[in-house]
Protein backbone atom coordinates (compact mmCIF):
# COMPACT_ATOMS: atom_id res chain seq x y z
CA UNK A 1 0.00 0.00 0.00
CA UNK A 2 1.35 3.34 -1.00
CA UNK A 3 2.01 5.92 1.70
CA UNK A 4 0.14 9.22 1.32
CA UNK A 5 2.20 12.05 -0.06
CA UNK A 6 2.81 14.66 2.62
CA UNK A 7 3.28 18.11 1.12
CA UNK A 8 6.49 19.82 2.04
CA UNK A 9 6.01 22.69 4.50
CA UNK A 10 7.07 25.99 3.01
CA UNK A 11 8.46 28.41 5.56
CA UNK A 12 7.33 32.00 5.45
CA UNK A 13 9.95 34.59 4.50
CA UNK A 14 11.20 36.48 7.53
CA UNK A 15 12.14 40.10 8.11
CA UNK A 16 15.76 38.97 8.24
CA UNK A 17 15.45 37.29 4.83
CA UNK A 18 14.10 40.52 3.34
CA UNK A 19 16.97 42.46 4.94
CA UNK A 20 19.52 40.04 3.45
CA UNK A 21 17.95 40.20 -0.01
CA UNK A 22 17.82 44.03 0.07
CA UNK A 23 21.27 44.40 1.63
CA UNK A 24 20.02 46.56 4.48
CA UNK A 25 19.53 46.19 8.22
CA UNK A 26 16.52 44.52 9.83
CA UNK A 27 15.60 47.85 11.42
CA UNK A 28 15.47 49.52 7.99
CA UNK A 29 13.14 46.81 6.67
CA UNK A 30 10.91 47.21 9.72
CA UNK A 31 10.63 50.96 9.21
CA UNK A 32 9.70 50.58 5.53
CA UNK A 33 7.21 47.75 6.10
CA UNK A 34 5.51 49.57 8.96
CA UNK A 35 5.23 52.89 7.15
CA UNK A 36 7.90 54.69 9.15
CA UNK A 37 9.97 57.63 7.98
CA UNK A 38 13.69 58.36 7.80
CA UNK A 39 14.64 55.84 5.10
CA UNK A 40 16.22 57.07 1.85
CA UNK A 41 13.98 56.41 -1.14
CA UNK A 42 16.65 54.32 -2.87
CA UNK A 43 16.88 52.00 0.17
CA UNK A 44 13.10 51.92 0.59
CA UNK A 45 12.71 50.87 -3.04
CA UNK A 46 15.22 48.01 -2.53
CA UNK A 47 13.23 46.85 0.48
CA UNK A 48 9.93 46.99 -1.40
CA UNK A 49 11.45 45.01 -4.28
CA UNK A 50 12.79 42.36 -1.88
CA UNK A 51 9.38 42.12 -0.19
CA UNK A 52 7.72 41.51 -3.57
CA UNK A 53 10.33 38.98 -4.70
CA UNK A 54 10.15 36.93 -1.49
CA UNK A 55 6.40 37.27 -1.02
CA UNK A 56 6.94 38.58 2.50
CA UNK A 57 3.76 39.16 4.54
CA UNK A 58 4.15 41.15 7.79
CA UNK A 59 3.09 39.49 11.02
CA UNK A 60 0.06 41.54 12.02
CA UNK A 61 0.51 41.02 15.77
CA UNK A 62 4.13 42.15 15.64
CA UNK A 63 3.25 45.01 13.35
CA UNK A 64 0.58 46.23 15.74
CA UNK A 65 3.13 46.43 18.54
CA UNK A 66 5.24 48.76 16.40
CA UNK A 67 2.55 50.86 14.74
CA UNK A 68 -0.13 50.69 17.45
CA UNK A 69 -2.50 50.06 14.55
CA UNK A 70 -4.62 46.95 14.05
CA UNK A 71 -6.04 47.72 10.59
CA UNK A 72 -9.41 46.48 11.83
CA UNK A 73 -12.65 48.32 12.62
CA UNK A 74 -15.60 47.02 14.65
CA UNK A 75 -19.07 47.59 13.19
CA UNK A 76 -21.59 47.40 16.02
CA UNK A 77 -25.27 47.05 15.08
CA UNK A 78 -27.67 47.28 17.98
CA UNK A 79 -30.14 44.79 16.50
CA UNK A 80 -30.64 41.00 16.64
CA UNK A 81 -29.32 38.78 13.83
CA UNK A 82 -32.81 38.10 12.46
CA UNK A 83 -33.32 41.82 11.79
CA UNK A 84 -29.84 42.57 10.45
CA UNK A 85 -29.84 39.77 7.89
CA UNK A 86 -33.36 40.40 6.55
CA UNK A 87 -33.48 44.22 6.36
CA UNK A 88 -31.82 45.57 3.16
CA UNK A 89 -30.95 48.81 4.97
CA UNK A 90 -28.21 47.06 6.93
CA UNK A 91 -26.83 45.33 3.83
CA UNK A 92 -26.51 48.68 2.05
CA UNK A 93 -24.84 50.39 4.98
CA UNK A 94 -22.44 47.48 5.49
CA UNK A 95 -21.58 47.53 1.80
CA UNK A 96 -20.62 51.19 2.02
CA UNK A 97 -18.55 50.60 5.14
CA UNK A 98 -16.84 47.56 3.63
CA UNK A 99 -15.92 49.41 0.44
CA UNK A 100 -14.27 52.24 2.37
CA UNK A 101 -12.42 49.96 4.77
CA UNK A 102 -11.21 47.73 1.92
CA UNK A 103 -9.90 50.77 0.07
CA UNK A 104 -7.73 51.50 3.12
CA UNK A 105 -6.69 47.85 3.68
CA UNK A 106 -8.75 47.54 6.86
CA UNK A 107 -10.78 44.57 8.06
CA UNK A 108 -14.42 44.73 9.17
CA UNK A 109 -15.36 42.98 12.43
CA UNK A 110 -19.15 42.65 12.75
CA UNK A 111 -20.64 42.70 16.26
CA UNK A 112 -24.39 42.36 16.89
CA UNK A 113 -26.25 42.94 20.14
CA UNK A 114 -29.48 41.37 21.26
CA UNK A 115 -29.34 41.61 25.06
CA UNK A 116 -27.39 42.71 28.11
CA UNK A 117 -24.88 39.88 27.79
CA UNK A 118 -24.09 41.03 24.26
CA UNK A 119 -23.54 44.61 25.43
CA UNK A 120 -20.99 43.42 27.98
CA UNK A 121 -19.27 41.20 25.41
CA UNK A 122 -18.99 44.01 22.86
CA UNK A 123 -17.67 46.48 25.44
CA UNK A 124 -15.08 43.97 26.62
CA UNK A 125 -13.96 43.28 23.06
CA UNK A 126 -13.60 46.98 22.22
CA UNK A 127 -11.68 47.68 25.41
CA UNK A 128 -9.32 44.77 24.65
CA UNK A 129 -7.39 46.65 21.99
CA UNK A 130 -8.40 44.47 19.03
CA UNK A 131 -9.57 47.27 16.71
CA UNK A 132 -8.69 50.85 15.81
CA UNK A 133 -12.22 52.14 16.28
CA UNK A 134 -15.94 51.41 16.12
CA UNK A 135 -18.83 52.29 13.82
CA UNK A 136 -22.13 52.03 15.67
CA UNK A 137 -25.66 52.32 14.32
CA UNK A 138 -29.34 51.45 14.87
CA UNK A 139 -29.12 52.49 18.50
CA UNK A 140 -32.23 52.76 20.67
CA UNK A 141 -32.69 55.57 23.17
CA UNK A 142 -32.32 53.36 26.26
CA UNK A 143 -29.30 51.50 24.86
CA UNK A 144 -26.33 51.31 27.27
CA UNK A 145 -23.85 50.89 24.41
CA UNK A 146 -22.83 54.56 24.06
CA UNK A 147 -21.64 54.71 27.67
CA UNK A 148 -19.92 51.34 27.45
CA UNK A 149 -18.16 52.30 24.22
CA UNK A 150 -17.10 55.64 25.71
CA UNK A 151 -15.54 53.78 28.63
CA UNK A 152 -13.74 51.43 26.21
CA UNK A 153 -11.84 54.47 24.94
CA UNK A 154 -11.93 53.71 21.20
CA UNK A 155 -12.57 56.30 18.46
CA UNK A 156 -16.22 56.01 17.44
CA UNK A 157 -18.56 57.33 14.76
CA UNK A 158 -22.31 56.81 15.13
CA UNK A 159 -24.80 56.24 12.35
CA UNK A 160 -27.86 58.39 13.03
CA UNK A 161 -28.38 61.46 15.18
CA UNK A 162 -27.55 60.58 18.78
CA UNK A 163 -30.42 60.95 21.23
CA UNK A 164 -27.97 61.54 24.07
CA UNK A 165 -24.87 63.50 25.03
CA UNK A 166 -21.80 61.75 26.38
CA UNK A 167 -19.35 63.24 28.87
CA UNK A 168 -17.60 65.18 26.12
CA UNK A 169 -20.77 66.44 24.44
CA UNK A 170 -22.53 65.17 21.31
CA UNK A 171 -20.40 62.47 19.64
CA UNK A 172 -19.41 62.43 15.97
CA UNK A 173 -22.18 61.06 13.76
CA UNK A 174 -23.46 60.76 10.19
CA UNK A 175 -27.16 60.98 9.42
CA UNK A 176 -29.73 61.73 6.74
CA UNK A 177 -32.00 64.78 6.74
CA UNK A 178 -34.88 62.72 8.11
CA UNK A 179 -37.04 65.63 9.13
CA UNK A 180 -36.57 67.51 5.86
CA UNK A 181 -37.18 64.36 3.83
CA UNK A 182 -40.42 63.71 5.70
CA UNK A 183 -41.58 67.26 5.01
CA UNK A 184 -40.93 66.72 1.30
CA UNK A 185 -42.96 63.50 1.32
CA UNK A 186 -45.97 65.00 3.09
CA UNK A 187 -45.93 68.19 1.00
CA UNK A 188 -45.95 66.01 -2.10
CA UNK A 189 -49.06 64.20 -0.86
CA UNK A 190 -50.73 67.50 0.03
CA UNK A 191 -49.85 68.81 -3.42
CA UNK A 192 -51.80 65.91 -4.91
CA UNK A 193 -54.90 67.25 -3.17
CA UNK A 194 -54.89 64.69 -0.34
CA UNK A 195 -56.37 66.09 2.86
CA UNK A 196 -56.45 63.10 5.22
CA UNK A 197 -52.76 62.21 5.25
CA UNK A 198 -51.74 59.57 7.78
CA UNK A 199 -48.32 58.64 9.07
CA UNK A 200 -47.12 55.15 10.04
CA UNK A 201 -44.09 55.79 12.21
CA UNK A 202 -40.94 53.82 12.75
CA UNK A 203 -39.77 52.66 16.18
CA UNK A 204 -40.03 55.83 18.25
CA UNK A 205 -37.13 54.86 20.49
CA UNK A 206 -34.89 55.70 17.50
CA UNK A 207 -34.13 59.28 16.48
CA UNK A 208 -34.71 58.67 12.76
CA UNK A 209 -38.34 57.74 13.47
CA UNK A 210 -38.80 60.72 15.78
CA UNK A 211 -37.35 63.10 13.19
CA UNK A 212 -39.63 61.74 10.44
CA UNK A 213 -42.67 62.08 12.71
CA UNK A 214 -41.64 65.67 13.46
CA UNK A 215 -41.33 66.39 9.74
CA UNK A 216 -44.84 65.03 9.17
CA UNK A 217 -46.17 67.20 11.98
CA UNK A 218 -44.37 70.27 10.59
CA UNK A 219 -46.36 70.06 7.37
CA UNK A 220 -49.64 69.07 9.00
CA UNK A 221 -49.32 72.16 11.21
CA UNK A 222 -49.53 74.24 8.03
CA UNK A 223 -53.02 72.92 7.27
CA UNK A 224 -56.23 74.84 7.89
CA UNK A 225 -56.80 73.40 11.37
CA UNK A 226 -53.26 74.34 12.41
CA UNK A 227 -52.23 70.85 13.41
CA UNK A 228 -52.81 67.24 12.63
CA UNK A 229 -55.37 64.73 13.70
CA UNK A 230 -53.68 62.36 16.19
CA UNK A 231 -55.92 59.56 14.95
CA UNK A 232 -53.98 59.68 11.67
CA UNK A 233 -50.69 58.67 13.35
CA UNK A 234 -50.02 54.99 14.10
CA UNK A 235 -46.80 53.75 15.69
CA UNK A 236 -44.91 50.91 14.02
CA UNK A 237 -41.39 49.47 13.92
CA UNK A 238 -39.78 49.81 10.44
CA UNK A 239 -40.81 46.24 9.40
CA UNK A 240 -43.28 44.93 6.78
CA UNK A 241 -45.27 43.10 9.47
CA UNK A 242 -45.40 46.28 11.51
CA UNK A 243 -46.63 48.16 8.45
CA UNK A 244 -49.43 45.64 7.97
CA UNK A 245 -50.55 45.87 11.60
CA UNK A 246 -50.46 49.66 11.55
CA UNK A 247 -52.35 49.92 8.23
CA UNK A 248 -55.14 47.66 9.52
CA UNK A 249 -55.40 49.72 12.71
CA UNK A 250 -55.42 52.94 10.69
CA UNK A 251 -58.19 51.78 8.32
CA UNK A 252 -60.30 50.50 11.20
CA UNK A 253 -59.91 53.83 12.93
CA UNK A 254 -60.01 56.16 9.92
CA UNK A 255 -61.54 54.47 6.86
CA UNK A 256 -61.59 57.87 5.12
CA UNK A 257 -57.79 58.15 4.93
CA UNK A 258 -56.64 59.16 1.44
CA UNK A 259 -52.82 59.16 1.81
CA UNK A 260 -50.13 57.47 3.89
CA UNK A 261 -46.56 58.52 4.56
CA UNK A 262 -44.73 55.42 5.83
CA UNK A 263 -41.55 55.79 7.87
CA UNK A 264 -39.60 53.47 5.56
CA UNK A 265 -40.03 51.38 2.44
CA UNK A 266 -40.52 48.10 4.31
CA UNK A 267 -43.37 49.65 6.29
CA UNK A 268 -44.87 50.96 3.05
CA UNK A 269 -44.74 47.47 1.50
CA UNK A 270 -46.74 46.11 4.44
CA UNK A 271 -49.25 48.95 4.09
CA UNK A 272 -49.66 48.27 0.36
CA UNK A 273 -50.50 44.61 1.04
CA UNK A 274 -53.29 45.57 3.45
CA UNK A 275 -54.69 48.19 1.10
CA UNK A 276 -54.96 45.51 -1.60
CA UNK A 277 -56.65 43.13 0.88
CA UNK A 278 -59.24 45.81 1.68
CA UNK A 279 -59.93 46.41 -2.01
CA UNK A 280 -58.50 49.95 -2.02
CA UNK A 281 -56.69 51.20 -5.12
CA UNK A 282 -53.26 52.85 -4.94
CA UNK A 283 -52.96 55.70 -5.70
CA UNK A 284 -56.58 56.36 -6.75
CA UNK A 285 -58.09 55.74 -3.30
CA UNK A 286 -55.00 55.99 -1.09
CA UNK A 287 -51.65 57.43 -2.15
CA UNK A 288 -48.55 55.95 -0.44
CA UNK A 289 -45.03 57.37 0.02
CA UNK A 290 -42.15 55.55 1.72
CA UNK A 291 -38.67 56.53 2.86
CA UNK A 292 -35.25 55.03 1.89
CA UNK A 293 -35.60 54.09 -1.81
CA UNK A 294 -34.24 50.61 -1.21
CA UNK A 295 -33.69 49.03 -4.60
CA UNK A 296 -34.98 46.85 -6.12
CA UNK A 297 -37.80 46.67 -3.53
CA UNK A 298 -39.15 50.16 -4.19
CA UNK A 299 -39.19 49.67 -7.96
CA UNK A 300 -40.72 46.19 -7.83
CA UNK A 301 -43.53 46.86 -5.35
CA UNK A 302 -47.12 46.85 -6.59
CA UNK A 303 -47.46 49.61 -7.62
CA UNK A 304 -43.85 50.92 -7.77
CA UNK A 305 -43.25 53.03 -4.67
CA UNK A 306 -42.87 56.78 -4.52
CA UNK A 307 -40.33 57.32 -1.78
CA UNK A 308 -37.72 59.62 -0.25
CA UNK A 309 -34.24 58.53 -1.26
CA UNK A 310 -31.42 58.58 1.25
CA UNK A 311 -27.96 57.40 0.18
CA UNK A 312 -27.54 54.57 2.68
CA UNK A 313 -24.36 53.22 1.14
CA UNK A 314 -22.76 56.68 1.13
CA UNK A 315 -23.65 57.06 4.81
CA UNK A 316 -21.68 53.89 5.53
CA UNK A 317 -18.69 55.02 3.47
CA UNK A 318 -18.64 58.40 5.16
CA UNK A 319 -18.85 56.88 8.64
CA UNK A 320 -15.82 54.71 7.86
CA UNK A 321 -13.93 57.62 6.28
CA UNK A 322 -14.42 59.86 9.31
CA UNK A 323 -13.42 57.09 11.70
CA UNK A 324 -10.20 56.25 9.85
CA UNK A 325 -9.19 59.90 9.79
CA UNK A 326 -10.01 60.35 13.46
CA UNK A 327 -8.12 57.22 14.51
CA UNK A 328 -5.11 58.31 12.47
CA UNK A 329 -5.16 61.74 14.10
CA UNK A 330 -5.24 60.23 17.59
CA UNK A 331 -2.23 58.02 16.79
CA UNK A 332 -0.36 61.02 15.39
CA UNK A 333 -1.25 63.16 18.40
CA UNK A 334 -2.96 65.75 16.19
CA UNK A 335 -6.44 67.21 16.38
CA UNK A 336 -9.10 68.23 13.91
CA UNK A 337 -9.39 64.94 12.06
CA UNK A 338 -13.12 64.82 12.65
CA UNK A 339 -15.13 67.40 10.78
CA UNK A 340 -12.25 69.29 9.12
CA UNK A 341 -11.67 66.23 6.96
CA UNK A 342 -15.22 65.96 5.68
CA UNK A 343 -14.98 68.10 2.56
CA UNK A 344 -12.92 68.23 -0.58
CA UNK A 345 -11.82 65.28 -2.73
CA UNK A 346 -13.07 62.04 -1.27
CA UNK A 347 -15.13 63.97 1.29
CA UNK A 348 -18.87 64.26 1.73
CA UNK A 349 -21.58 65.23 -0.69
CA UNK A 350 -21.24 69.01 -1.25
CA UNK A 351 -24.91 69.34 -0.28
CA UNK A 352 -24.30 67.78 3.14
CA UNK A 353 -24.62 69.95 6.25
CA UNK A 354 -22.37 69.78 9.30
CA UNK A 355 -24.31 70.89 12.40
CA UNK A 356 -21.76 70.69 15.21
CA UNK A 357 -20.17 67.23 15.24
CA UNK A 358 -22.74 65.79 12.83
CA UNK A 359 -22.77 65.38 9.06
CA UNK A 360 -26.27 65.41 7.54
CA UNK A 361 -26.74 64.03 4.03
CA UNK A 362 -29.55 65.36 1.80
CA UNK A 363 -32.63 63.48 0.60
CA UNK A 364 -34.51 63.41 -2.71
CA UNK A 365 -38.13 62.56 -3.53
CA UNK A 366 -38.35 59.75 -6.11
CA UNK A 367 -41.73 59.76 -7.84
CA UNK A 368 -43.21 56.48 -9.02
CA UNK A 369 -46.77 55.18 -9.37
CA UNK A 370 -47.91 54.89 -5.73
CA UNK A 371 -48.31 58.67 -5.29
Amino acid sequence: MRSPVVPETVSRPTLEAVATRAGVSRATVSRVVNGGYGVRESLAERVRRAVAELGYVPNQAARSLVTKRHDAVAVVIAEPEARVFTDPFFALQLRGISKELTAHDNQLVLLLTEGRDDHTRVARYLAGGHVDGALVFSLHLDDPLPGLIHDAGVPTVFGGRPGWRDRTGTPLYVDTDNRGGARTAVRHLAGLGRTRIAHITGALDQTSAVDRLDGYRDVMAETADGGGDPSLVVESDFTPAGGERAMRELLDRRPDVDAVFAANDLTALGALRVLRERGLRVPEDVAVVGFDDMLPLAEQSDPPLTTVRQDIEQMGRLMARLLLRGASALRDGSTGAGREGTSGPGGVDPAARTPGPGVILPTTLIRRESA
